[in-house]
């Protein structure tokens, strides 16, 4: 444990698997306390230390229960404080053939839960968890993803257009928190190997991405503890692309 993330907390939205797995574990290394949210319970599956008495089962596909996971989060940072809050959760449905919805595949109620989980829930819990992290000079950390700036193969519209707009609120919310010195920044992975891979990445892979091999979870993780140390201490309201180059 470092001098700077002794006691430190974070707070990590959609924590059940691929790269919130691989956040949870690296700041778990690095001395933080993680607090988990996900929409499943604790799963001995992907262990760390605190894993169980730290997580808190909650769906941010419904809004109703944002004020709810707000209140459990400052019951459990007893008097720690929250440094820093990680908006991993998203979502992006499929067709029943499992290939990418276009806007004519849509429906309002499939915006409304994707944009609730991808967009609102991160929003709103900024807002809700604001005095906590005005207390520690706090950080959040938007993963966005390659597909808010380009057409991607699998990656659905709404899921596309969330992100876009999780890119925007970074933005505006750099602006706004920054007086309060609080950070805000994003990530933007492209192809990371995970266990939601679509089939046809390889090809992805292959021609789009100029280092021609896909990301690590870890590295993605990576880039999320370096915006939320001290060594990021004047980065506000960056995107970071973490992607080989394929965006270029």
């Amino acid at each position: 444990m470092t001098k700077e993330s002794a006691q430190r907390t974070m707070l990590l939205t959609g924590a059940s698997r691929g790269i919130g797995h691989a956040t949870v574990k690296l700041f778990n290394q690095a001395g933080w306390r993680v607090l988990t949210v996900s929409r499943v319970p604790f799963t001995s599956d992907c262990p760390w230390n605190g894993g169980l008495e730290n997580h808190i089962q909650s769906d941010l596909s419904s809004p109703k229960g944002y004020d709810r996971l707000a209140d459990e989060v400052r019951d459990r940072l007893g008097e720690l404080g929250l440094h820093a809050i990680v908006n991993n959760a998203g979502v992006s449905p499929k067709r029943p053939d499992r290939t990418r919805m276009g806007v004519e595949d849509t429906s309002y109620d499939d915006w409304l839960s994707v944009f609730n989980v991808n967009l609102f829930s991160a929003a709103l819990l900024s807002r809700l968890l604001l005095p906590e992290l005005k207390a520690t000079s706090g950080t959040i950390v938007n993963v966005t993803s390659i597909a808010g700036v380009r057409v991607h193969p699998f990656a659905g519209a709404a899921y596309a257009c969330s992100k876009a707009a999780l890119a925007a609120l970074t933005r505006e919310q750099a602006s706004e928190f920054g007086s309060y010195g609080i950070r805000v920044n994003a990530v933007a992975p492209g192809e990371i190997d995970t266990s939601i891979l679509s089939p046809g990445t390889e090809a992805i892979v292959e021609n789009q991405i100029p280092m021609h091999r896909m990301g690590r979870p870890e590295e993605v993780a990576a880039t999320v503890l370096f915006l939320c140390s001290g060594e990021a201490s004047y980065i506000n309201g960056a995107e970071i692309h973490i992607n080989g180059g394929q965006h270029v």
